[in-house]
């Protein structure tokens, strides 16, 4: 987008409010439960996945092969954390205590 001199651009003030109220949600302590939980989950799993397992490449070609693939890789992936908390006693016990039902 060119932005020629002396034009004016002006943003309106629902936008405005919506970075404070966007942080004041993440700041709550649902949010930081939330955004502590997803980086744990999504990173961890992936990080395991290449450095546990030593996964860097497909072995496969054509996109139900690499889906086929990823979902032996989750499934070993979920097997060996069942296993290592089997190992450890702590089957059964969550990071953040469960939402009751309403």
């Amino acid at each position: 987008m060119k932005v020629h001199k002396g034009t004016r651009l002006e943003v309106l003030k629902v936008f405005q409010k919506k970075p404070a109220e966007y942080l004041e949600r993440i700041l709550t302590n649902e949010g930081c439960k939330l955004r502590m939980n997803r980086s744990i989950q999504a990173e961890g799993s992936f990080v395991n996945i290449k450095g546990d397992m030593l996964f860097r490449r497909y072995l496969c070609r054509g996109q139900k092969n690499v889906l086929a693939e990823s979902i032996l890789l989750a499934m070993a992936h979920n097997i060996n954390k069942l296993d290592h908390k089997i190992q450890n006693g702590s089957t059964g016990t969550y990071f953040f205590e469960m939402k009751k039902e309403l």
